[in-house]
């Protein structure tokens, strides 16, 4: 159990408590809800940061192992899943948007997770993360920090502020992003997914 496995581990135990932190029934007025945005949205930072920094150290010191190969995708989808339900869970007035881009981003992940054991199972390649792969994940960080924080950073009676536009038009960056890279994914792996096998 490196560090890198650590960090990985550590990433999979902050995401019940940014989920708590957003289900737990405090009042949606202020300061409650002010209070309840920075708190999850530092728990998520630094949660994400641990994505960030396990990789690096697992790289740079050659720490890489099976587990880690194993515990780090599944520690992202984790956070990002999580963090995408409790913004469901808590803020109404975005749910009929964001559901949509929480789909396409759920759906994404599960189609190329599935692609990628496909992949490493009949050939041995193990399917790296594309450039645009961690543009997609820098994306959907910033989208779930910038909804977390809009509210409390853009003061209200603004026009941002009232009509959530940071919100939005990070959720659209993400979801374009979301599904350019699992398009290229798909087209770069789809002649090793033969469907008569």
């Amino acid at each position: 159990m490196n560090l890198p496995n650590k960090l990985s581990i550590l990433r999979v135990i902050m995401v019940p408590i940014f989920v708590l932190v957003m289900v737990l029934p405090f009042p949606a007025e202020a300061p409650f809800d002010t209070w309840i945005r920075i708190i999850a949205a530092a728990v998520f930072i630094l949660t994400a940061l641990t994505d960030m920094l396990d990789g690096q150290i697992a790289r740079r010191f050659k720490l890489v192992t099976d587990f880690g190969k194993f515990i780090d995708p599944l520690a992202d989808k984790f956070m990002i899943f999580g963090a995408m339900l409790g913004i469901l869970y808590r803020y109404d007035y975005i749910r009929p948007i964001f559901i949509w881009a929480a789909l396409i981003v759920i759906f994404r992940e599960l189609a190329i997770t599935s692609m990628r054991l496909i992949v490493v199972n009949k050939s041995g390649t193990v399917v790296a993360a594309a450039w645009l792969g961690k543009v997609k994940t820098v994306t959907q960080v910033v989208c779930i920090v910038t909804i977390l924080l809009e509210p409390v950073i853009i003061p209200a009676g603004n026009i941002v502020h009232d009509w959530h536009l940071l919100s939005y038009l990070t959720i659209i960056a993400m979801t374009v992003m979301t599904l350019w890279s699992g398009i290229d994914y798909m087209k770069a792996y789809w002649p090793q997914l033969d469907p008569n096998k």
